[in-house]
Formats: C-alpha cells, sequence, structure tokens
C-alpha cells in the first residue's frame, strides 16, 4: 500500500472514471472525519473535493512527465495550468495558499464530497467534475452520485451534459478525429513503423489482420494456441519480418507492442494471468504497449488496464467493427480508449488493418460503442433472418425478395452478404460465427443489467440466437439464424 501524503502536498488524484487529475492534500473538514486508507483531496481547475484511496494518489512532480498528457480534455489542461500557476506563486511567496472554495454538507450522505456552493461547472468528461462554462444552479456534488441501479438520477443527468463543443479546429485526420467522416478510399501504410509489433490469435479477425500487418512492412512476433496456424503464415509469406514464438510470454519480451486477438474475455485472460502468460514475465512490460482487440465488456477491460498499469505497460482496448471480410480486405472501423500515446504509436498498424479507427477517451469507452453497434447488427440481423423466412413460407422467391432489397435503401454491404447467404443456404465458412454474435449480445444485456436500462428487442434477439446454438449451429454463420426462423 502506498505512504499517505502530507496536507499541502501536491499530487496525482485517481478518482474511478476519471484520469489521473491534479490536485492537493488537504485537512477534510470537521464534519468529515477520517476515511481509512483515504485522503481529502482538492482538485485543481475544477474546485471539487473527495476521498481518494492512497493507493490512487502519487506524487505531482515525481509522475509530471508521465501523467501530464493524460488527457487532451480542455478541463484538463486547465487543471494543469492551476496547479502550475499555484506552484509559481509559491516560489515568489512561500506562504501563499489557494483561497479554496467553501464545502456544501448533505445531511442524507455525509461522506460523499460537495461541490463547492457556487456557480456550478460543467466539465469534459475526462474531468473529475466541472468545465469552463458556468451555469447558475444549485450545487452538485463534486463526483457523480450513483443511485443503487448504478445509473445516475434524471437530475444529475441532465446536469452533467455536456455543453455544445467547437470542432472547427480539430485534426481532420479520421483516425484522431472523431468528428469526420471516415474515408473509406484512405491511403495505405506507405512508411510502416520501425516497432517491432507482438500478435496473439489467429481466428477469424486475427488471420486477416496479421496478414495485412505483413504485407504492409510491419515486423510481427506472432503466438497462437495452434502454432501450426503461425507456421503456415511464416511459410506463406517466407519473410524476415515474421517470427513465431511457443509462448505469449516470449512474445512480450521480443515486442513492443503486443495485440491480443481472441474469441473472448475467457481466452483474453487466459493469455494475460495464465502459465506463460503476458504478465509472467518479470518486467517484460515495462514502457511497453499492450493492445487488447477482443470483444470484452468494460469491467474486464479496465481490470485488464490496471494488471498491464501495474507491471510498467501502457493498455489500449480496440475493439473491432467489421468481420472476416473486413479483415481480410483491410476495411475494419477500429474503436480505441485507453493511453492516447500508444494509439499514436499504433497508427500505422490501425491503416494497414482497417479504414479508420476512433479514439474515444478513457478504458471502457470503446468497449461500451463496439457492444451498442453489436447490438444494432445483431437485431438486424434476426429481423432479416424472420423477413426471409415469413417471404419464404408465404410463397414468395427468397431470390427476388434479394433482388429488390439490394436496390432499396435498407440495404447495407452486411445485410446484403447475410442476404445472399440465406438464399444460397451457404452458411458454412463462417465471416461472423454465431457464436460470436450470441456474445456480443450477452454483452449488452449484462451491462443491461448493471445499469437497469430495458433492452427488450435484444433480450428476444439473444434468445433467437440461444436456440439456433442450441439446434446445432455453433461454428456457422449468423445467417443461419434463419433455418431456425423458418423451421
Amino acid at each position: 500500500m502506498s505512504s499517505k501524503f502530507e496536507v499541502g502536498d501536491l499530487v496525482w488524484a485517481k478518482m474511478k472514471g476519471y484520469p489521473p487529475w491534479p490536485a492537493q492534500v488537504v485537512n477534510p473538514p470537521p464534519k468529515k472525519g477520517s476515511k481509512k486508507n483515504c485522503q481529502w483531496i482538492y482538485f485543481f481547475g475544477s474546485e471539487n473535493y473527495a476521498w481518494i484511496e492512497v493507493d490512487q494518489i502519487k506524487s505531482y512532480h515525481a509522475y509530471k512527465e508521465k501523467l501530464s498528457m493524460g488527457s487532451k480534455a480542455g478541463g484538463f489542461k486547465q487543471a494543469l495550468e492551476k496547479i502550475e500557476e499555484f506552484i509559481e506563486k509559491k516560489k515568489t511567496d512561500p506562504t501563499y495558499e489557494i483561497e479554496m472554495p467553501a464545502i456544501v454538507e448533505d445531511k442524507d450522505d455525509d461522506e460523499t464530497p460537495k461541490k463547492p456552493k457556487k456557480a456550478v461547472k460543467r466539465m469534459s468528461k475526462d474531468a473529475p467534475s466541472g468545465s469552463p462554462s458556468t451555469v447558475a444552479k444549485k450545487p452538485r456534488r463534486s463526483s457523480p452520485k450513483f443511485e443503487e441501479n448504478g445509473s445516475l438520477s434524471l437530475n444529475e443527468e441532465l446536469a452533467e451534459l455536456p455543453a455544445s463543443a467547437d470542432y472547427s479546429n480539430r485534426d481532420s485526420s479520421p483516425l484522431t478525429d472523431l468528428n469526420s467522416t471516415a474515408d473509406t478510399s484512405k491511403e495505405k501504410v506507405q512508411t510502416p513503423s520501425n516497432l517491432a509489433f507482438g500478435f496473439m490469435g489467429l481466428g477469424v479477425m486475427g488471420t486477416g489482420i496479421v496478414k495485412n500487418l505483413i504485407n504492409s512492412g510491419h515486423r510481427v512476433n506472432l503466438w497462437n494456441r495452434t502454432i501450426e496456424k503461425c507456421e503456415e503464415i511464416k511459410k506463406k509469406y517466407q519473410s524476415r519480418l515474421v517470427t513465431v514464438y511457443d509462448t505469449p510470454c516470449e512474445v512480450v519480451l521480443n515486442s513492443d507492442v503486443i495485440f491480443s486477438c481472441v474469441s473472448d474475455s475467457s481466452a483474453a485472460g487466459e493469455i494475460l494471468y495464465g502459465n506463460l502468460g503476458v504478465l509472467s514475465c518479470d518486467n517484460a512490460l515495462e514502457g511497453k504497449g499492450y493492445v487488447e482487440m477482443t470483444g470484452i465488456d468494460p469491467e474486464t477491460s479496465m481490470d485488464f488496464c490496471k494488471s498491464i498499469q501495474t507491471k510498467g505497460g501502457f493498455y489500449l482496448e480496440a475493439q473491432l467493427q467489421g468481420s472476416k471480410k473486413e479483415a481480410e480486405e483491410s476495411n475494419l472501423v477500429i474503436l480505441t480508449a485507453g493511453d492516447h500515446s500508444l494509439f499514436e504509436k499504433c497508427q500505422s498498424c490501425f491503416k494497414a488493418m482497417g479504414k479508420t479507427a476512433f479514439y474515444l477517451g478513457n478504458v471502457g469507452y470503446a468497449a461500451k460503442m463496439n457492444m451498442v453497434l453489436n447490438m444494432i447488427n445483431s437485431i438486424a440481423m434476426v429481423g432479416l433472418s424472420e423477413a426471409f423466412s415469413l417471404a419464404d413460407r408465404s410463397g414468395l422467391s427468397t431470390k427476388i425478395v434479394l433482388e429488390i432489397f439490394n436496390v432499396t435503401n435498407m440495404a447495407s454491404p452486411y445485410l446484403q452478404r447475410k442476404a445472399e447467404r440465406i438464399v444460397s443456404r451457404d452458411f458454412q465458412n463462417p465471416d461472423h460465427p454465431l457464436q460470436h454474435m450470441q456474445k456480443d449480445i450477452k454483452l449488452c444485456l449484462d451491462l443491461s443489467n448493471t445499469i437497469k436500462q430495458p433492452l427488450l428487442m435484444a433480450s428476444t434477439t439473444n434468445e433467437i440466437l440461444k436456440h439456433a446454438r442450441r439446434l446445432g449451429y455453433d461454428g456457422q454463420d449468423c445467417s443461419c439464424v434463419f433455418m431456425k426462423s423458418k423451421f
């Protein structure tokens, strides 16, 4: 456990859901008493207070270089300016102290830090609270107050809505600007990174991704449960760029950035925590990047992040939108969150494997975004299957239905391919296996249970997918749901 800091010490304080924030250890007010293994913290910029666990507090000066790039949000930059301004004034006048705002006491929640009794500040989600714009409202808590179900109360949720953002000065690159339109005719990689990239997992998606990395000139260190798949790729390309290793630990030792792309969170966890896994090598991750491309839930991703960081590594979740076809054709959409510097290091790889990549902020946001998009995809797939079942049963030619569907505004490349599989009954050699789709929709339902958000269509879709799996369609393309719908 970390040592406690003295009152007055400048620190980085980590509140759950936010990056480490410039702060100062201060004395709690009398009514706050004390809290075991916690210290009362004042946050610069947002001017809020909170009890923070001791092991979530680090020395400001010792970690300044590493943590000062933790966020690009305006609130975070403002906090850095405030703490540096305080340091300069302290040098000139050692007796100088900040005039800290008073704390609003709340009788029904004595242990929750309260918002200063002043105009409430709105703030970027990256910050422990408020932003430069102010609104005259009653004081709010310094950190979001969650109800028993884990969601914000309605009044607080409305108050947390961000002000309109100005995107006029953002980078126009689709790799860094979420506000820009994805460029489907993107330039392919001209100059590959000179880093060594490890890649673990040669399944439905991983095989296509690795081939594109090799073709774009990246050095790749491979590992897979079935080592023969690695050897096949090495033999096929006969390239000095490809090296095969027997364990995940060896991949880490010989790589600068490591990608993991396996079937589910259980397999991803085995790679991390298992015998001769990623975390089993002493000091092997120090200063290296770990990119988790497996479709996992936000909580698991946060756990992975903490485990990587405790070993001195940097973590990025990179969730993949697309199927086997998009992976092979270098047309994936990549959703990332976590360490921004690692996102920048991986840009040449992302260009090699996809048509665009988005950086969404703190760990967990990419996983949530991926889950939302997968839910839309799953429900649409089941709806398509039932519609073709209805057409077939009512005497309509499914070939004619497909021909007309393809010229309507409902058609998308994904649904067109699935409709073609339904008409031809081609469910073998899947580009989106049934069990993977059901896994994805289950992650959505798990999240909805946590926040008590009703998902009626998603729940029904999950039952349909489970039934199809029970009928023995695991390993086949998700379009095989048609068979369950028809029979």
